[in-house]
């Protein structure tokens, strides 16, 4: 359940990921005052294996241990249970980025909770929302939004160019929080990458300073905008794998090595094994599966039917169970 705090608990700020759970009961949302108010929104370790938020939430407040924030803070740290074991969720619990309000999920416990933490924070007002990721694969750092809206633009431009729109998958934090703020998602590369933390940071220190939302829209130079168009998952009965000549699938080796490429038709992504009826499932922002409108599988190859770009590949085998293979991407123009 959901512990909200007034204040640092001792200690805290001494803490790496891994053992947060020596203070923190479990989800904590802790709220601090600041110079000017709504408050800033800031969530972190939605997934307990990605701790560049809270290495970055922790350098910030500790540089305004003596001092006033610049404007109030309200901090979620999530799945401390998870992060207690360097996991993205354990077995048995939901995704902390699927259960928030919109969600299609049906976890009651982890839903409410999530509810609890929009109710605080409407009540209170927000400024602004970020929420801090990692991802597995080779990714540039970049920033993802749920409404075309300048404000949420101005705000993702604060931590790249690079900008990601999407609808799905629903129950996400951002979306969550669309409703009451402008809202964005940023990705820091994977864990540990050198001046992910430095970034994340930096980016969440100017949210703090700034006082409002320039009123123009994002000039077109100045954003490189995607549309998610499609998540990619490999159906729970098939076996994939790596250079793995006996699985349905076998993936190219560098397969993570193509993201925020712009891959054309007929690119290869992988083979399926000789005989077999396995395919991706390519899920649109309805919810219908569009594989068939994506990849060709001649020849038993899998390439692909479109121009596209790809986000999020990854080769952990264990998170793309979890979540997905990837999110395919088209660019678009940036409103006016």
């Amino acid at each position: 359940m959901l512990t909200q705090y007034d204040a640092l608990p001792p200690g805290l700020l001494d803490l790496p990921a891994a053992r947060l759970s020596e203070v923190l009961p479990g989800p904590s949302l802790i709220h601090l005052p600041g110079r000017h108010t709504p408050p800033l929104f800031v969530s972190v370790l939605l997934h307990g294996n990605e701790d560049t938020g809270w290495l970055a939430a922790q350098s910030v407040l500790k540089k305004y241990a003596a001092a006033e924030l610049p404007r109030a803070l309200s901090l979620f740290i999530g799945n401390v249970a998870a992060a207690r074991s360097g996991l993205r969720r354990l077995d048995g619990q939901p995704d902390y980025n699927r259960v928030w309000p919109g969600s299609e999920e049906a976890h009651p416990a982890e839903l409410a909770m999530m509810q609890q933490v929009v109710d605080a924070m409407r009540a209170r007002g927000v400024f602004a929302s970020i929420d801090i990721h990692n991802n597995t694969g080779l990714n540039p750092h970049y920033a993802c939004v749920n409404r075309l809206d300048s404000t949420f633009l101005h705000l993702a431009t604060l931590f790249s160019r690079i900008v990601v729109y999407f609808i799905r998958p629903r129950g996400v934090q951002s979306a969550a929080f669309a409703e009451l703020c402008p809202a964005v998602t940023v990705e820091c590369g994977k864990p540990g990458t050198p001046g992910s933390v430095e970034h994340a940071a930096a980016f969440m220190e100017a949210c703090l300073h700034l006082s409002e939302f320039p009123p123009h829209p994002v000039a077109p130079h100045d954003v490189d905008l995607f549309h998610t168009v499609a998540t990619v998952k490999v159906p729970e009965q098939v076996s994939f794998g790596f250079a793995a000549p006996d699985a349905d699938i076998d993936f190219v080796p560098e397969l993570d090595h193509f993201n925020f490429r712009e891959l054309m038709h007929g690119d290869r992504l992988g083979r399926v094994r000789a005989g077999s009826p396995a395919r991706l499932q390519a899920l649109d922002e309805n919810g219908k599966d569009i594989g068939d409108r994506l990849f060709d599988y001649r020849q038993d190859e899998i390439t692909l039917r479109r121009p596209l770009m790809p986000a999020m590949l990854t080769r952990d085998e264990r998170v793309i169970r979890q979540d997905c293979l990837c999110y395919l991407m088209e660019r678009i123009k940036t409103p006016e």
